[in-house]
């Protein structure tokens, strides 16, 4: 159970990372939000699901 759940947020930060660096943030906001990602897996995901560009919390 606990592989798959790895899998799952595995495969959900990388599509964040991936929409983040598309997004049309400027540099230093990509990366500071995929340093976040990638060093708090499941609270940056949330974080930026909820502040990140494009968010629905900042529209």
């Amino acid at each position: 159970m606990s592989k798959i759940l790895g899998l799952i947020i595995l495969v959900l930060d990388i599509l964040a990372i991936v929409k983040i660096v598309q997004s049309g943030a400027s540099t230093g906001e990509k990366i500071l939000w995929v340093i976040l990602v990638l060093v708090l897996p499941v609270i940056g995901l949330v974080i930026w699901a909820l502040l990140g560009p494009g968010s629905p919390v900042k529209k």
